[in-house]
């Protein structure tokens, strides 16, 4: 299997902004646009035009001012949604629609009341609509999680002769495992026969926590692109997280792949998308979280401090966070209390850590993290009574 780079599609302004209380005005999806393509990302999907006359206009201004990322406007298999999403874009350097229509049984039979023959029709249709504006199309197959292989492989033959350059196959509902969603790219790559005229790509959704999982065995099974957000934010439990598929392929290097991802920008660019969707960030998120860096546990924090990759795999530094934490709890065992005396100027030596540990103990049972404040006083009196003894 050949390997190689593996496309980022950053969909936070459009699938991310879909989280209630995270809508973004013109002037706050061009800024956060911006700094993705600073970050690397490879293809910014920049809203929905046909949705709304701001949304529109969001995505005709990102179009214009988007230098080097590909460019993307959603629509649904509908010829004036391609056709808004097209004149939203005409001035993007590199403009890309993506299209496409619900393909598993729920969407045909509960969604549009149709059959499979008439939704394959209408897929290669809007394909065809989407190839008058640009030759950058995307399909997307709506529910292709829970749709039939046989047919799914139908379709993605179909709009790939009709002109599709990428296609998505989307975990819709967060619903397969992640050996489910590797087979069911697998299954395309050897059952779809021109598969190799397009880029497969990956949109997990997070409902039963395996976004990343899914995202990841998909590349693994062929797929060549991810679709993902800044913080995970999405429909209901949220998309791939961009952070997690990126630092998982830059861990994992065994696995042949890697992306254009300045990480350094990624937890900067987190915390900008949280102070501006309004959305916190929680504190054991992987990568972002505040506490991704920190060690109270003292077995933890006994074997950092000897070598840092004993509990953590990634530096700080390397995704932009702060430097590691030692946080002091009851937790926390001589080691880290004397780290960080040492930190706040304090030359103990091992019997005066054991004189302080039960001192220590006792504040430390009585709040939930022991700050420096609390060290401070603690060293204070210690060195009087001491002095004095």
């Amino acid at each position: 299997m050949s390997t190689g780079k593996v496309y980022i599609f950053d969909t936070t302004l459009r699938d991310g902004e879909q989280v209630p209380g995270c809508k973004l005005n013109t002037k706050e999806k061009l800024e956060l646009a911006l700094k993705l393509e600073d970050l690397g990302v490879d293809i910014i999907e920049a809203g929905f035009p046909i949705s709304s006359p701001g949304d529109f206009e969001s995505v005709s201004q990102i179009a214009k001012n988007i230098k080097h990322a590909t460019v993307c406007g959603l629509s649904r298999a509908v010829q004036k949604d391609i056709e808004t999403a097209a004149e939203a874009l005409k001035y993007a350097a590199r403009p890309r629609i993506h299209t496409g229509i619900g393909t598993s049984d729920y969407h045909i039979k509960s969604k549009f009341n149709s059959t499979q023959d008439d939704i394959l029709q209408r897929a290669i249709q809007c394909v065809k609509w989407a190839r008058n504006f640009t030759n950058d199309v995307e399909f997307y197959a709506e529910d292709a999680g829970r749709t039939d292989n046989v047919y799914l492989a139908k379709v993605i033959e179909a709009v790939i002769k009709a002109g599709a350059t990428t296609v998505n196959i989307p975990d819709t509902t967060g619903y397969c495992l992640p050996y489910q969603y590797g087979e069911k790219i697998a299954y395309l790559v050897n059952h779809v026969p021109n598969i190799d005229k397009a880029v497969i790509s990956c949109h997990c959704h997070n409902d039963l926590g395996l976004a990343t999982a899914n995202s990841i065995t998909g590349v693994i099974a062929g797929a060549r692109q991810i679709e993902c957000t800044i913080n995970g934010l999405g429909e209901r439990a949220g998309n791939t997280s961009l952070e997690e598929v990126v630092m998982i392929i830059r861990q994992h290097k065994h696995l042949g792949f890697h992306t254009d991802i300045k990480t350094e920008q990624l937890n900067p660019l987190s915390r900008n998308v949280s102070d501006t969707m309004r959305m916190p960030v929680q504190p054991n998120k992987a990568i972002v979280g505040s506490n991704a860096f920190s060690h109270s546990s003292g077995i933890h924090q006994d074997g950092f401090l000897k070598n840092a990759l004993t509990y953590e795999i990634i530096n700080p530094e390397e995704v932009g966070a702060d430097s590691s934490k030692i946080v002091l709890t009851a937790r926390s065992g001589r080691s880290a209390l004397a780290y960080r005396f040492q930190k706040l100027g304090f030359q103990f030596d091992r019997n005066d850590i054991d004189q302080l540990y039960n001192n220590f103990l006792s504040v430390a049972d009585r709040k939930k993290e022991v700050e420096d404040t609390d060290l401070t006083i603690m060293a204070q009196q210690y060195q009087t009574t001491t002095a004095t003894a």
